[in-house]
């Protein structure tokens, strides 16, 4: 908390014991809760009436936008803060003056149709919003009343309130566990819902507080909690618990967040602390940075173009109207006793200025008013049909289908030219196994990892000579091969007593939950990490079988070296965990034997524990040093265990500092990180583990193929250089014919002035060095760039080169330089700097960026991208909730981009195209007829031609193409990956594309209009007249309606039946359309007009001729695009158009090769579900899902990749969905 906290907690607590002691006189509670200053707040446990004065917020969450009274103001504001919306209403209102020459209905009805959709599409959304809310606010929970529980729903829950939670449940609020059925206050908890980690936690009461398990005992506890105010961390938690005149403090293990759930634990009691959206989950509500495509950035440009035009046509029309008037047109009674000044020939200016409202009102169809809504419910349908439902990117092992979090971003996936991605998780598997280890400075550990096999390839080494399979079944995390440590052999070796230091850090400095029988073959480790699972389990196949644990004690079942074949229990009491976090990168435990001895066991990163050693013994420091860089470079995660030999007076004086500390109210981690620092130093090195973290299936394959698709890929992570090194040769990424730069700071001249402690002289020194070596490494890429070789170019920098890159004066010379390579591997880099590095990238050289990771420190990064990719791997959910669009595996990435990227970039640029195509051709035709009208704005087409040109003339074709169009197939998208750069060059929507379609578009304007009224002076009716205005609008209208929807047919690669029937259908509309409208509107010029027009073969003729004429010039110019200057598709298509594909309904072509029981899995796997990240519980998650399901009794085992899902079943349904198909 910050320092408006106010005083310590020390005195506050005094102040508050004291007043306690007084409860008999009311004005003392009424001074009791006014303290609720912005740095803490008090509660009073099992006394609402005292709490109620404090305001509390309630239990129930909201999640919605709207209320009934604010729907349609917010909704309306919502949407008129999209410019085009803004401008749409203006025309409508100036179409309701007098100097409009449409009737306002031509443009209420569009706006207002465009409204509509747009308005229940967020009603839909907020509805099933407030159906979520409604179903977790109506949850049962047990309630202290008196002397016995009371089941109440979860909105009529307060602040202080005492509560009983089952097993399985969910916790309503946050609680302060008071009580639990399991011995000594312990349960479990399942906290998927905050990060997506199924492994489960302990938390435990306060042992003041255990006894009070029955209603009865519960009824008597009036404790006082104060605490900090609700905040949005989800991992800390500062408080003190005053109960019977002593404070106790309270830290984030005896908390219960609401949405965890509680498990393996009968029943437990807690006080509520925070309600509804003052919980840790509700305030963690993830607001992801809203993302526009680069696409709709250009759109905008042409939309402001398009005014331009529209501004200048009317201009020109104004001008000419100002010039026109004129008094010897007398006799067409345009001015008649002042009553109009639009034409008065006395006030030329005036004429001026209203023909621009009068032209722009008859002008305004040039900017597509349903342009928008199209491209929604397009990208809408391509992410929940298309990406959601692609066999391809479903991951049958996991049961995890890909899931476009938002649609915004669709054609962006086919802009990708950089991709910044994560290693651990993302190119690797995070299944951890331990491989290698150091005891002593002894090397154990004969196994030869991917890593090491590629570069024995590379060296030409017989791969069959160096790797030496062992056919022994192994234990999953355990894969370690080396007889002089297995089956008690450690006995044997020079240094057992180390080896037993080793192996009893393994088995004691974790937070490992042992779960299921204690036999080393049904056991099973609950871990907060794959690396303590890993970590754990060769403890115990050493030989040290951790199978017990409660808040004070650890038991190891250990083999000894002086009962050799025998084994003996061993309890532990573990008296300090000094927890690892991502700022101490270490983690402690002091636990004491049974025979009094204290020891402080420490494991963590090398460079952590180095700086904490004791002095001396520097021949095995220096020894263990070059195993861990042998380690990193075979590609294996490394961790130093130490330990410390301690005092019980020096332990007992430091025991107090600790206990104050976390007794502290403010500043509690970090007093805590200073006790740690004074107890975690002086320690004995023990040795070092080597953990491997294999490649997912198909990435090097994957990278090969975005690499020839033009995209450029980056490697930013924490491991050590070498470790990055050999993974990015692993994955492809680099290899030996590349010319590698490499800046690290882990150089003998950094490290000599490294060791004389000089801060400012380090920092000095190694930024000037960071400075040289950019810029001769700059040199030299420019030489080879500019040179004959054509050799491709990579950079390999560290995280703390990096700070120093990153300055502004130096920043410029490290994007050139990274942006001459081809491949750029950034380690141990913070993942402020994974963020920091991605923005340089997107906005200081304007290119489409996509980052991918699987943890919650790729967050930053993911938000910094142009387009964010989660894997929902084993890391949690965080960065999956933060990103846009959420993949099981890295391979999955060719579909995502080479496939759905592409084919969404083509469509929707045709979609655009084709938009200002049509409306601009449609308003020309209209501008072409003002010269003939004396520029006075007289309308060509009826007001109801206008208004229902864009909504049903034209609108179903364009949303087929959108969704249907495919140029060429799924597999050769991935076949030719070089089709992709087509998109990374943007060269379907560019000023050249929309250039030529604005050319297209006067040439066809002018047929249509001057063919139709040219040849109407020789038309005659079957009564013999010649044909009149509506006579001739109505024939220029069909015309332009065949043409343009004919016109939409050539512009497509691949033509269904869905195709034809919404084409055909649009036609058949406008018939049908006329037929009844020329019938109903007697009163009006067009009436019985169509069928006049019907009698005579002028209407036939030219229904027929003109539209062959406006496209023959698009034929011939499309004919010799392709024969001459052919896409890259169209080469493509070329190749195989002999080739049959069944393409059906244009859809995708999966090929169905899942198992019956996979299929099944895929089914429930896409389960109706709500998609909106405004959810009960803050996250999408698989506990929402459970909890749903746990409501209409459906079994839903929960796991985690199941995390990026939530069901929304409705009460009333009583069994799961029958799936979509």
């Amino acid at each position: 908390m910050n320092s408006s906290r106010g005083r310590q907690g020390e005195p506050l607590v005094l102040d508050r014991s004291v007043s306690s002691s007084n409860n008999n006189n009311s004005s003392i509670r009424l001074g009791r809760v006014q303290p609720q200053a912005p740095g803490h707040r008090t509660v009073f446990c099992n006394d609402r009436e005292a709490n109620h004065l404090a305001k509390f917020k309630g239990n129930s969450v909201s999640t919605t936008k709207y209320n009934v009274a604010t729907f349609l103001p917010k909704g309306l504001y919502e949407q008129f803060r999209r410019v085009a919306n803004l401008y749409f209403l203006t025309i409508s209102c100036l179409s309701f003056t007098p100097v409009s020459p449409v009737s306002p209905i031509t443009n209420v009805i569009p706006l207002s149709l465009v409204l509509f959709v747009s308005l229940v599409k967020e009603a839909f959304e907020d509805w099933k919003r407030l159906q979520n809310d409604m179903t977790i606010n109506n949850s049962s929970v047990e309630v202290l009343q008196g002397q016995s529980w009371e089941t109440i729903p979860w909105k009529k829950l307060q602040v202080g309130d005492i509560v009983r939670v089952r097993q399985d449940a969910f916790f309503p609020a946050d609680l302060l566990l008071l009580a639990s059925t399991n011995p000594d206050g312990v349960c479990y908890t399942e906290t998927a819902n905050l990060d997506g980690e199924t492994n489960l936690k302990i938390r435990k009461a306060l042992e003041k507080t255990w006894d009070y398990v029955t209603p009865e005992k519960a009824s008597e506890f009036k404790g006082e909690i104060q605490c900090e105010q609700p905040n949005n961390s989800l991992y800390t938690f500062t408080g003190n618990l005053i109960l019977q005149k002593q404070t106790v403090p309270i830290g984030p293990n005896q908390i219960l967040l609401r949405g965890c759930s509680l498990r393996n634990t009968e029943y437990i009691v807690g006080a509520v602390v925070f309600t509804g959206h003052e919980t840790k989950v509700m305030m963690n509500s993830m607001n992801v940075p809203s993302k526009r495509s680069t696409l709709e950035r250009k759109l905008d440009k042409v939309i402001a173009t398009l005014f331009g035009v529209l501004l200048s046509m009317c201009l020109i029309g104004a001008i000419g109207s100002a010039v026109f008037v004129n008094n010897k047109y007398y006799y067409l009674k345009l001015w008649i006793d002042g009553d109009s000044q639009q034409f008065n020939p006395r006030n030329r200016f005036v004429v001026f200025i209203l023909s621009i409202f009068t032209l722009i009102t008859l002008y305004s169809p040039i900017i597509p008013i349903s342009l928008y809504v199209s491209i929604e419910m397009i990208k809408f349908i391509q992410s929940t049909k298309f990406i959601n439902n692609d066999l391809r990117m479903y991951h049958s092992e996991t049961n995890t289908p890909a899931l476009a979090r938002t649609s915004n971003l669709n054609e962006e996936l086919g802009q990708v030219e950089y991709i910044f991605s994560d290693k651990t998780g993302t190119l690797t598997r995070n299944l951890m196994e331990f491989f290698k280890c150091s005891i002593g400075g002894e090397m154990y550990g004969t196994g030869v990892t991917e890593i090491e096999l590629g570069a024995a390839k590379r060296s030409g080494v017989n791969v069959r000579e160096v790797q030496k399979p062992s056919h022994t079944a192994r234990e999953k995390g355990f894969n370690f091969n080396d007889d002089r440590l297995m089956h008690g052999a450690w006995t044997n070796e020079p240094n057992p007593d180390m080896c037993k230091e080793f192996f009893r850090c393994l088995a004691i400095c974790h937070t490992v939950l042992p779960e299921g029988e204690e036999t080393p073959e049904k056991l099973r480790y609950q871990a907060a990490s794959p690396d303590e699972a890993a970590l754990v389990t060769a403890a115990k196949n050493f030989g040290f079988f951790f199978y017990r644990r409660t808040p004070t004690m650890i038991y190891v079942r250990e083999s000894h070296v002086e009962r050799m074949g025998k084994v003996q229990d061993c309890k532990y009491e573990i008296l300090n965990i000094l927890e690892f976090n991502s700022t101490r990168k270490r983690q402690s435990v002091v636990c004491r034997y049974g025979d009094g001895r204290l020891v402080l066991y420490c494991k963590g990163a090398d460079t952590v524990i180095y700086e904490r050693l004791a002095s001396g013994n520097d021949e095995l420091k220096n020894i263990s040093r070059e195993q861990l860089e042998q380690y990193g470079e075979a590609g294996l995660r490394t961790l130093c265990l130490a330990y410390k030999d301690l005092n019980p007076d020096m332990y007992e004086s430091w025991n107090e500092k600790y206990i104050q500390a976390k007794s502290s109210l403010r500043d509690r981690e970090r007093k805590l990180d200073e006790v740690a620092e004074l107890i975690e130093k002086d320690l004995t090195l023990i040795g070092c583990t080597a953990i491997e973290d294999k490649l997912q299936e198909g990435v090097p394959s994957c990278i090969e193929t975005l690499s020839k698709a033009g995209i450029k890929i980056w490697v930013l992570t924490g491991d050590k250089l070498e470790t990055a090194i050999n993974i990015a040769y692993a994955c492809k990424l680099i290899n030996n014919d590349m010319k590698q730069f490499v800046i690290s700071s882990e150089t003998d001249a950094i490290r000599e002035v490294e060791s004389r402690g000089d801060q400012v002289e380090i920092a000095r020194f190694t930024r000037e060095t960071v400075k040289n070596e950019l810029h001769k490494c700059h040199e030299e890429a420019q030489s080879i760039i500019h040179g004959s070789s054509g050799q491709k170019l990579s950079l390999l920098i560290d995280g703390k080169c990096l700070m120093y890159a990153l300055d502004p004066d130096l920043r410029s010379i490290l994007l050139s330089l990274s942006l001459s390579c081809t491949s750029v591997v950034c380690c141990r880099v913070s993942p402020l700097q994974k963020a920091q590095v991605t923005r340089l990238v997107r906005k200081g050289a304007n290119k489409i960026t996509l980052s991918i990771g699987d943890g919650a420190n790729d967050v930053g990064m993911i938000q910094a991208a142009h387009v964010g990719v989660g894997i929902s791997g084993l890391e949690g959910m965080q960065a999956v909730m933060a990103s846009d669009f959420a993949i099981a595996q890295f391979r999955f990435l060719t579909d995502l981009l080479l496939v759905h990227g592409r084919w969404s970039y083509s469509r929707l640029c045709k979609v655009v195209s084709y938009f200002f195509y049509k409306n601009l051709t449609f308003t020309l035709t209209q501008f072409w007829y003002t010269f003939q009208t004396g520029y006075s704005g007289q309308r060509f087409y009826d007001d109801w031609f206008q208004s229902l040109y864009n909504v049903i003339f034209t609108a179903l074709p364009v949303i087929i193409v959108g969704l249907l169009d495919k140029d060429v197939s799924a597999a050769l998208s991935k076949k030719y990956p070089q089709l992709y750069k087509e998109g990374i060059y943007n060269a379907f929507f560019n000023w050249k594309v929309v250039g030529t379609l604005a050319c297209f578009s006067v040439y066809q304007s002018v047929i249509v209009y001057h063919f139709t009224v040219a040849s109407s002076t020789t038309g005659l009716n079957s009564a013999g007249k010649i044909l009149g205005l509506w006579d001739i609008s109505s024939t220029a209208f069909t015309c332009l309606v065949i043409t343009v929807n004919l016109r939409l047919l050539m512009m497509c690669n691949t033509v269904t039946r869905w195709h034809s029937i919404s084409v055909i259908g649009s036609i058949l509309a406008w018939f049908i359309f006329i037929f009844i409208y020329s019938l109903v509107f007697v009163n009006k010029g067009t009436y019985f007009t169509i069928y006049l027009l019907m009698s005579t073969p002028y209407f036939y003729l030219i229904a027929i001729l003109v539209p062959i004429v406006a496209l023959l010039g698009d034929f011939l110019y499309q004919g010799v695009q392709r024969w001459f200057y052919p896409y890259d598709y169209q080469i493509v298509q070329e190749i195989h158009r002999h080739e049959a594909e069944a393409i059906g309904a244009g859809l995708l072509e999966v090929g169905n090769q899942l198992t019956p029981e996979e299929e099944r899995r895929y089914a429930f796997a896409l389960l109706p579900r709500e998609k909106s990240k405004h959810t009960g519980f803050a996250f999408d998650s698989p506990g929402y899902e459970s909890f749903f399901a746990t409501q209409q009794g459906v079994i839903a085992p929960q796991k985690p990749w199941d995390v990026i899902r939530r069901a929304s079943m409705k009460p009333k349904s009583k069994s799961p969905r029958a799936s979509r198909s």
